[in-house]
């Protein structure tokens, strides 16, 4: 981790994303959709910086209910190929989970594959509790 910075992006942090490395996030970052997510007041990115180049990522979306406090649903994590087994995902959920904490949030949740054991052994090796195996249901909007 040393020589790495991480930080929570928000407006007018578009050019932060203009250096990534391409194994950071699924696909090329299309400004488009990085401006829109940097101006939504409920979604939350923080990133790896290495120098000036993103190479890692946490996003996580603020729920608030009129019946209930904050809650943070982290969407996607992800760290460059070459980044990986560095420590640089636990700086990113720590930092999103004290951002969390400064938006009044008491939990964050995420969900993963139940088959992804790295993934599931990480989460529990940061604090995480696994709580139940939900049903995933989406809806393709496009069809």
């Amino acid at each position: 981790m040393e020589g790495l910075e991480i930080r929570i992006l928000g407006p007018g942090d578009l050019g932060v994303l203009a250096d990534v490395d391409p194994d950071t996030f699924d696909g090329p970052v299309d400004p488009r959709w990085a401006e829109a997510a940097l101006v939504a007041p409920d979604q939350h990115l923080a990133v790896a910086l290495d120098g000036t180049r993103v190479v890692g990522f946490a996003m996580g979306i603020r729920v608030v209910e009129p019946d209930k406090a904050p809650v943070l649903y982290v969407d996607e994590v992800g760290t460059a190929d070459a980044y990986q087994r560095r420590g640089i995902a636990t700086a990113l959920m720590k930092a999103l989970l004290d951002h969390a904490r400064a938006l009044d949030c008491t939990t964050v949740w995420l969900m993963t594959e139940e088959e992804n054991e790295p993934a599931r052994a990480f989460y529990a090796a940061i604090g995480g509790t696994e709580e139940q195996r939900p049903v995933y249901i989406t809806f393709d909007l496009t069809a």
